[in-house]
């Protein structure tokens, strides 16, 4: 499998979403930018906090022409559970992603160690893409911490916008 690099296209990507209809990477025509943001599951705390912190702050992404979702390897009966236990009033949840896409973009992947969680799930994941296709950006963790907290990132899409500048770490 070989890494997702910025400029580079975007590995494709297509999930069943809460609610019924399917998402296609390849579908979406944002302004500026999708963001797909992989989360670990309903077992993780931190994904809680934050797809709950997403959730309320989607139009501050709707404004800057950013189109988001976030999915995870759950079941349709754990990403149902997601959205009504964790309160997701307007954020699309996709599911059943399976190991293999996870590996192509690049996710590391975690076995279960306690219970509550798959015997596997992707770890962290936040990509942007643009309109064209290709990846802008990535942020990948191993570990439930470490994401990168929305401000910088809506911070780092008003500089990109406002400069015009590149994707970068194509190199």
């Amino acid at each position: 499998t070989h890494p997702v690099v910025p400029r580079d296209p975007a590995p494709e990507l297509e999930f069943e979403l809460v609610g019924g209809g399917r998402w296609r990477l390849s579908d979406q025509r944002p302004r500026t930018f999708t963001m797909v943001l992989f989360y670990r599951g309903l077992h993780c705390p931190k994904c809680q906090a934050q797809l709950r912190e997403l959730d309320r702050r989607l139009d501050e992404f709707a404004e800057r022409g950013i189109e988001v979702v976030a999915v995870s390897g759950d079941s349709a009966e754990r990403a149902h559970r997601t959205r009504d236990d964790w309160e997701l009033e307007r954020l699309r949840v996709g599911f059943g992603i399976e190991e293999r896409t996870m590996r192509r973009w690049g996710l590391f992947v975690s076995g279960a160690i306690k219970d509550g969680e798959p015997a596997r799930f992707n770890e962290p994941g936040l990509f942007l893409i643009d309109p064209d296709g290709t990846t802008f950006y990535a942020a990948l963790t191993s570990a439930p911490w470490g994401r990168p907290p929305f401000d910088d990132i809506l911070g780092g899409i008003d500089y990109t916008v406002e400069n015009d500048a590149p994707a970068r770490g194509e190199g």
